[in-house]
């Protein structure tokens, strides 16, 4: 069994190779490490082995893990990349660096209020819902800009970009077509907002389509951390 370290190697050899095949320097591809429901030892191998991002779904593991590392590990970045429900804002406003997954006015609002004057603005990303599903979470490409309109005019956010989860595909081909309609937009986007420079696209599956796509981060977990235990769910 390869260690968390190796895990981490592989990865972001097939994200250099990802970025070679489409003329893209690695160096503009983040790798975001899904430690959900993983155990504070895991994620302790993964910062042993220099790895500094990580992204958390459930807001009480998430708070846990980053006050248990706050201190030992100051310089760690965390990202909320989960639904986000009205009376889980604050304590996302409170611990986490970067929320992935604003999809309302509503959540802006209220992860701006909610932010301790003390800390830094949250950086926000737009969850676009590309697919269509009613089932999956995110904004309409049609509300996109109004969205961002009024999440640029909130004090404690900084809009950085737009983030998406598309329908598991298999077909490359497909996938690229999944991924083209948000890179598009998030071109177009880019305009007059010298902070907007984040496209969160692409998982375990479809890292290479991503990448081609013009993706600025990946959310790897699995590939990392090894399956994942729902049982102990917060």
């Amino acid at each position: 069994m390869c260690s968390i370290k190796q895990n981490l190697e592989q990865v972001t050899s097939q994200i250099d190779s990802a970025a070679q095949k489409c003329g893209r320097d690695a160096s503009g591809v983040q790798l975001l490490a899904v430690s959900k429901t993983k155990p504070i030892e895991a994620i302790a191998d993964a910062v042993e082995a220099g790895h500094t991002l990580f992204g958390e779904n459930y807001v009480q593991e998430g708070v846990e893990k980053i006050t248990h590392f706050s201190a030992i590990h100051p310089n760690l970045e965390w990202h909320f990349i989960g639904p986000i429900q009205s009376n889980k804002t604050r304590p996302i406003a409170e611990h986490f660096d970067w929320v992935h997954s604003i999809d309302r006015s509503k959540i802006a609002q209220r992860l701006s209020d909610q932010r301790p004057d003390e800390l830094a603005p949250l950086q926000v990303l737009i969850q676009v819902n590309t697919s269509g599903e009613i089932s999956k979470s995110g904004t309409g490409f049609e509300e996109v800009k109004t969205l961002a309109d009024e999440i640029d005019a909130l004090p404690n956010l900084t809009l950085r970009g737009l983030m998406c989860i598309p329908q598991p595909e298999d077909d490359h081909q497909k996938q690229l077509e999944a991924f083209a309609p948000l890179s598009a937009l998030f071109e177009e986007m880019k305009a007059g907002r010298p902070q907007f420079d984040t496209l969160s696209m692409g998982m375990s599956g479809d890292m290479d389509a991503a990448i081609a796509s013009g993706s600025t981060m990946v959310r790897i977990g699995t590939a990392i951390f090894g399956a994942r235990d729902y049982s102990n769910r917060k």
